[in-house]
């Protein structure tokens, strides 16, 4: 199949390289999210420089606080997102697709499990974050919400510029405005990534089949 050959079944280079980077990834975005989340209070800002803040939000919907669908339906939609990817990288380790293919469905695939496990578990740990009170760890299950509803902690901001007042449509707007956090922009770049460089290799994944089971 367009030249890819299987590595040797005992190779785990790749499956390393992918546990690494998606742990490391879970790892970093949930440190941030509740120093954040127990350490502001919601809207609180912290100014880095003129074109970077570090300003909670929190947001029940999509990437860059994208408000679409219901939360349930969000949740589970998610898990399924998990469990398709988990299987598709599965299924092309070590099938000598290129290792930074590899890494890069390892942080789209580390950056969903990051903000589910927002939605899983944050309802149920973290007392409600509001602009008076900073959020605290509870007892399990005595948190702001039930089990899949926990709200999604962002946290980056980079209003670069303002638009000019006398520009029609965006004057006096904020060039970019939306709010994320670390798993966001791991989705982001990867999907990024493949699109420009491993484009080709999707399709191949999904129809991949091992030599000895060809006919």
């Amino acid at each position: 199949m367009d030249n890819l050959q299987p590595e040797s079944r005992n190779s785990s280079r790749q499956g390393r390289i992918a546990l690494i980077i998606i742990l490391s990834v879970i790892v970093i975005d949930q440190i941030i999210k509740m120093l954040v989340k127990t350490n502001m209070s919601l809207g609180e800002t912290i100014d880095i420089t003129s074109w970077f803040k570090i300003f909670f939000v929190e947001n029940n919907g999509m990437a860059f606080g994208m408000e679409i669908i219901g939360k349930l339906f969000l949740s589970l939609f998610r898990i399924g997102a998990i469990g398709f990817f988990t299987w598709y990288l599965i299924k092309i380790l070590n099938k000598g697709f290129p290792t930074g293919y590899l890494v890069t469905i390892s942080f789209v695939l580390a950056g969903a499990m990051g903000n589910l496990f927002d939605c899983l578990f944050y309802g149920l740990i973290f007392t409600e974050s509001t602009p008076f009170n900073v959020a605290t760890m509870t007892a399990l299950g005595d948190g702001y919400a039930p089990f899949l509803y926990g709200k999604v902690v962002d946290m980056f901001y980079f209003p670069l510029w303002t638009w000019p007042d006398w520009m029609p449509l965006v004057g006096g707007d904020i060039f970019f405005s939306p709010v994320f956090n670390f798993a966001d922009s791991c989705i982001t770049c990867g999907v990024a990534v493949i699109l420009l460089f491993y484009t080709k290799y999707v399709n191949m994944g999904l129809h991949y089949k091992n030599p000895d089971e060809e006919d």
